[in-house]
């Protein structure tokens, strides 16, 4: 069960769960009808991109002694790129526009490109974090809304910035977790103003997150849900550190999403 489990979260279907919970909360949020090839798109890949991002360095250099593990999870990235393309056939050449700058975003964040092709984007100074919510934010808000033919207006980039506040908080804990791995001279914002001022910043932008929910949001039920999160996700942030347990990040908090959903769908 532990190999079963660990393969689960290094695998990266958990972190696909959670951006596929926020996409169906988009859905739920706007009223708008479950779109099946879209939403497995965007599952398979977020698995995609996240294990090229992990595991394309290590691929290229130990590709001969790979453990067991890591060519499992090859193979299964393989497998799940299939049915990335599998399902892009599904969807209209619209919506595969709307993903090409992300798409874009995430090879060059690792594909080195900047100072004689020896920096990518992870590596440039306070960016990486940015990056990533800029991505989840538009992924699972904007894009759902934009295929379902939304006019591109206020509401809509509210939305996006709210989503993307949310994303923010919820990774910093990751952060914190790895201020002691990261590189110096990415410069990461616990490494540069500290974990409590960090913590400060995560518990104003969760305030801004909240008050565009009671701004956009008519019902009060999702109004509900959505301060209990924040509240649960609050909670986490204050308690991380740089020791904290192995899955203390990687499952538990990047389980919110998940935990958000489900509450949507039973109440």
């Amino acid at each position: 069960m532990k190999l079963i489990f660990n393969f689960y979260i290094n695998s990266s279907i958990h972190v696909a769960l959670s951006v596929y919970s926020l996409v169906r909360i988009t859905e739920l949020y706007a009223g708008i009808s479950y779109n099946e090839n879209l939403d497995y798109f965007i599952f398979y890949g977020t698995i995609t991109g996240y294990n090229f991002i992990k595991y394309a360095g290590v691929a290229k250099f130990y590709h001969m002694s790979l453990t067991k593990n890591m060519r499992l999870i090859q193979i299964f990235s393989f497998l799940s790129f299939f049915f990335l393309v599998y399902y892009g056939t599904k969807i209209s050449s619209v919506a595969l526009f709307y993903f090409f700058p992300f798409m874009i975003i995430t090879f060059i964040y690792v594909v080195p490109f900047l100072s004689g092709f020896q920096k990518n984007l992870r590596k440039v100074s306070y960016l990486k974090i940015f990056l990533v919510a800029f991505v989840w934010a538009g992924v699972s808000s904007s894009i759902p809304l934009l295929v379902h033919e939304t006019p591109i207006g206020v509401d809509l980039i509210l939305s996006f910035l709210q989503r993307m506040f949310f994303v923010l908080v919820l990774i910093f804990p990751f952060e914190i977790r790895d201020m002691h791995l990261d590189i110096k001279d990415i410069k990461t914002l616990p490494q540069k103003i500290g974990v409590k001022k960090t913590k400060k910043v995560g518990f104003v932008l969760l305030l801004f997150s909240l008050t565009l929910e009671f701004l956009l949001t008519a019902s009060l039920s999702h109004k509900n849900i959505f301060l209990i999160i924040c509240f649960i996700l609050l909670l986490f942030l204050m308690r991380s550190t740089q020791n904290q347990s192995k899955y203390y990040s990687s499952f538990w908090v990047e389980s919110l999403p998940v935990l958000w959903w489900i509450l949507l769908l039973i109440f």
